[in-house]
């Protein structure tokens, strides 16, 4: 009997991908919008029913499909942010590991770009995704940290969450580049690092204390809520 368990228990987890998987294709081909349930059990070769039964929406797929994602990228990211030494190497393999990671779903990314509104429940920035957030923003964290990046007291809090930002800009300005080979990303993401790790060289001069105090104030303006 917990043989037989176990055996259910493995179809009903090849299924679920089986319908994960169908569904990131079908929205690859047709877009999230326009994609149905229908389509994707079709293409998963399952009943509609089934469909439902794993995921009772497209949101819940999408969900499902960032769960994976990060899961998938975190071994591969603690292994080659192991290898780093600096803050811009540890940047450079945060975000290029992403962006080649998510490349196969580059379209998906630009409709789902459509919500970033917190109240919507696929936003980056939404209750629901809190937790895929908090674990992403954890590498940011540990990078700044273990490069020895000093700030003033009052900034030094919010540099990891500055990042994290950055970097989400970066992928925005990625998923709508029709250069080829997304050129103009590549060249945005080397210049707008050099500036990044300069102004951060600059932030420690003392003359800049006031500007400390009015970046300080407005970072908590910002992130007073959270």
């Amino acid at each position: 009997m917990p043989r037989e368990k176990k055996e259910t228990g493995k179809k009903s987890e090849e299924t679920r991908a089986r319908i994960l998987k169908a569904a990131l294709a079908t929205f690859r081909a047709r877009g999230f919008e326009k994609a149905t349930m229908r389509e994707i059990a079709e293409a998963a070769e399952v009943a509609t029913g089934a469909a439902y039964y794993y995921f009772d929406s497209k949101e819940a797929l999408v969900m499902a499909f960032y769960e994976q994602s990060q899961a998938e990228m975190k071994a591969e990211l603690e292994a080659k942010l192991a290898n780093c030494k600096t803050l811009e190497t540890r940047l450079r393999t945060l975000i290029a590991e992403k962006l080649e990671y998510f490349a196969p779903n580059r379209r998906l990314l630009g409709a789902l770009s459509a919500h970033t509104d917190p109240e919507h429940p696929l936003s980056p920035f939404s209750e629901e995704t809190k937790a895929i957030r908090e674990e992403d923003l954890a590498f940011f964290e540990t990078a700044v940290k273990d490069s020895g990046v000093k700030l003033p007291n009052d900034i030094q809090p919010y540099l990891a969450r500055l990042l994290w930002m950055y970097q989400m800009g970066l992928i925005l300005f990625w998923v709508y580049d029709r250069s080829p080979g997304q050129r103009r990303t590549e060249a945005l993401f080397a210049q707008t690092l050099k500036m990044i790790l300069l102004a951060l060289k600059l932030a420690t001069v003392p003359l800049l204390r006031p500007l400390h105090r009015m970046a300080a104030d407005l970072l908590r303006v910002v992130y007073e809520d959270e």
